[in-house]
């Protein structure tokens, strides 16, 4: 791999399922190259998947097939910054519907249990505007959404 720092994700044997599923549904994406292990270990044998090398939206990524030791939370998530409703709708339902749960204020699981932040860049804009009260009144319609509602948002900071 070119990159000196890379994130790596630990997978339960399906590092190739996920960087594939990646490399479909967000743009800058590719799945590279796929690693065998050279020798038997402890969540594998010789000649199965062990790493494979991926770019999510730009990021390098590896995943490992490391076995059911270790879960994904919370603590990591990526954080897609979306242009329109049209984007975040078909990202959030894309990660959802695959097998994926909703979580609250634009944040989702994918199916192995990455975490992701679809978050549009109006509702990003909005919580940091120098006005505090219209950074209120976005920040408190976003703490009742799932998914985004980029429409809300707008309604909000107008008020």
């Amino acid at each position: 791999m070119v990159s000196k720092n890379l994130i790596c994700l630990w997978y339960d044997g399906t590092a190739l399922d996920a960087a594939t599923f990646y490399a479909k549904t967000f743009p800058d994406s590719a799945v590279g190259a796929v690693h065998r292990a050279p020798g038997d270990y402890p969540a594998g044998k010789q000649g199965d998947i062990l790493t494979v090398e991926f770019t999510v939206i730009g990021i390098p990524c590896l995943g490992l097939n490391g076995g059911p030791g270790i879960k994904h939370n919370e603590a990591f998530s990526f954080q897609v910054a979306t242009d329109d409703q049209a984007e975040t709708d078909r990202l959030w339902s894309a990660i959802v519907g695959n097998g994926g749960k909703e979580n609250v204020c634009g944040w989702c699981q994918d199916k192995w249990g990455v975490s992701w932040q679809i978050s549009p860049r109006v509702l990003t804009d909005a919580v940091t505007d120098p006005d505090q009260a219209k950074a209120k009144r976005a920040f408190d319609a976003m703490m009742t959404m799932g998914k985004i509602d980029i429409a809300a948002i707008e309604a909000a900071i107008r008020k």
